[in-house]
This record gives structure tokens, C-alpha cells and sequence, in this order.
């Protein structure tokens, strides 16, 4: 599980970059798409940061970081598909994906919560 989570966070980073290169670029735009950029990459980067941890305090803080970033993620790729700024099923692909990573790392984190006593 952990490989396969891994490898989709991974893939959710680079694709969203590829998206991202796609879309058009204003003020506006370029603000979306850096934090679109920030999110994305951190979701995975924190992931994979949580596989080291010192602790299981540390393994719960940076999965718990992953999930926020992933939150933040879907939140901008659904800002920029209310502005209808591109009509590619990439972006829905996208939500629909970060939508499903929300609720493997919201799961995750829940059962850390339940189990871990800190």
C-alpha cells in the first residue's frame, strides 16, 4: 500500500505540472498555478518524508501535513475549473484524483489518531 501511495502521489505531482504548463498565464493565473505547484509537490514530498520518520509523533505530524497539502491542491484545481479556464478533462482528472488521495491520507490520518497516543 505504502508503494502504491507513494507512486500516486508522485504521478498526482507530475501530472498536475503538466496541466499546469498548459494553462494560459496571467497575474492571476500565475498565482493559482504557484500554489497549485507548491500543494502538489508538497503533498508527496511530505509523504515521502513520513516513510523516515524519527517517531511515530513525526510519522502522524507529516502525514497530517500530506493531507492539508492535498486539501490545498484539490482546492486550487477547483478555483481554476469555476474560472473555465481551460475545457481539459486533465483538471477533472485531477479533482477526481485529489478527491481520492484525500480520503486515503484523511483514513490514514484518522487511524493514527485513534491508535497513536501522543
Amino acid at each position: 500500500m505504502d508503494k502504491d501511495l507513494r507512486e500516486r502521489l508522485f504521478k498526482f505531482s507530475v501530472s498536475t505540472i503538466k496541466f499546469l504548463k498548459k494553462v494560459r498565464s496571467s497575474p492571476e493565473l500565475c498565482v493559482l498555478k504557484y500554489q497549485l505547484t507548491k500543494s502538489s509537490t508538497s503533498c508527496g514530498a511530505n509523504y515521502e518524508e513520513a516513510q523516515a520518520a524519527a517517531s511515530k509523533a513525526d510519522f502522524k505530524y507529516k502525514i497530517s501535513i500530506s493531507l492539508k497539502e492535498i486539501r490545498e491542491s484539490n482546492y486550487w484545481l477547483r478555483i481554476l475549473k469555476e474560472l473555465d479556464i481551460t475545457n481539459n478533462d486533465d483538471m477533472d482528472k485531477l479533482i477526481d484524483e485529489s478527491g481520492q488521495l484525500m480520503k486515503i491520507l484523511g483514513s490514514i490520518s484518522s487511524k493514527l489518531s485513534k491508535n497513536v497516543n501522543l
